[in-house]
């Protein structure tokens, strides 16, 4: 099943081609209107319902979690993905001579807290190799070794989308007691990702991309049995018996149950949780089934016209369907992002050599042609 063209859900300008949302995805205009009345709560604060926000952040919580199969309860609503690897890494235990295993040119946001640990706890950090067919599983599999304390992988290649089978690689985890950690952000929302089975320890997602959320947001999900760990922050809103007003000076000695004890401070913000409930709910209605579905066309397309001018691309098989990169003969000179700007063309290079086009449901295939002919006209 395909979505008809949502273009009109967004404030799209003609002369723009916009296809980045792998790195930033345009706000709806649902979200945009929230945001308006989320800053008015702070531009008149006497006009504030102390009540309204926290029940926000619920609501936004159980939203997250109904997309990624799991129970509210899982779920913490943090700031950033490097936020949400740093708590990873604080509950996670390894001992010297052990082994974290991450991929080759992995997003630096689920690297450098992994390198930090190995190095801090005498450890190895095991860097597995690009397969040149885009297909990670199997390197990533014979990688994983009862040396192993953790995995800790992204869902597909930030660079071009190439994709990982994290329920096989979940398995593999379990058999050998490794952890696994992932990093979901250039994936949940548009592709279906099921944490009942995949099983992993931890989750992270930044907001801002695939989840058409503002910036400064992002959510954890930690597995039940990781429940009792330690938070990166001791505040009001993470501690047991919160209340909205805090009209007592009360201190409890236990976190709130569940994952919440992961939530960052000031989680409540008066401004993004209501843009972000507008962006979750109208992924909801669309499904990342059918996102992924609809944009799959999109990216198909692009491999077929690269493939025509002779340039590599990950097999579809190998590949998710919401973005993809593919690689030129020749190497694009690094300003390429800033030629096709010029011409009303938006797409990133990644990797050096990676022309990464990531299309959104206000695309169509008229874009797709657009941006290869520019492409063609930069590179010739």
């Amino acid at each position: 099943m395909f979505l008809d063209n949502q273009k009109h859900l967004f404030d799209m300008e003609e002369e723009v081609t916009y296809l980045n949302c792998a790195a930033y995805t345009p706000l709806l205009k649902a979200s945009y209107i929230s945001g308006l009345k989320g800053l008015d709560r702070k531009y008149h604060p006497w006009n504030l319902d102390s009540m309204e926000t926290p029940a926000e952040a619920e609501h936004l919580r159980s939203l997250f979690a109904d997309l990624i199969g799991a129970h509210r309860n899982n779920v913490a609503i943090i700031n950033s993905t490097s936020y949400g690897v740093a708590v990873m890494a604080r509950n996670i235990p390894i001992e010297a001579g052990q082994n974290i295993v991450v991929i080759a040119d992995q997003f630096p946001s689920n690297f450098f807290t992994w390198r930090h640990l190995a190095q801090q706890k005498k450890g190895k950090l095991k860097i597995v190799s690009r397969p040149e067919d885009g297909n990670w599983t199997p390197n990533i599999l014979e990688a994983i070794t009862p040396h192993t304390a953790i995995a800790a992988l992204p869902q597909c290649h930030w660079s071009d989308g190439s994709k990982i089978d994290l329920t096989a690689i979940g398995r593999r985890c379990r058999k050998i007691g490794a952890a696994l950690c992932i990093d979901s952000t250039q994936s949940v929302g548009a592709i279906t990702l099921d944490v009942e089975k995949i099983q992993p320890d931890f989750m992270v997602a930044s907001a801002y991309k695939w989840l058409l959320c503002p910036y400064t947001l992002a959510f954890l999900y930690a597995a039940p049995h990781r429940q009792e760990g330690e938070p990166l922050e001791q505040h009001r809103w993470n501690m047991a018996g919160v209340q909205a007003e805090a009209t007592d000076v009360l201190y409890p000695t236990n976190f709130a149950e569940g994952a919440k004890r992961f939530d960052m401070g000031e989680r409540n913000n008066f401004i993004n949780i209501p843009m972000a409930t507008a962006a979750l709910e109208q992924i909801k209605l669309w499904t990342p089934e059918v996102i992924q579905a609809s944009l799959r066309h999109l990216t198909s397309l692009a491999a077929d016209l690269a493939q025509e001018r002779g340039w590599s691309v990950a097999p579809e098989q190998n590949r998710v369907g919401h973005f993809i990169g593919v690689r030129p003969k020749k190497t694009p000179p690094p300003d390429i992002s800033e030629k096709l700007k010029i011409k009303g063309i938006h797409i990133s290079l990644r990797a050096s050599n990676s022309i990464r086009i990531a299309p959104y449901l206000f695309n169509d295939e008229a874009d797709i042609h657009r941006a290869f002919r520019t492409l063609d006209d930069v590179l010739d």
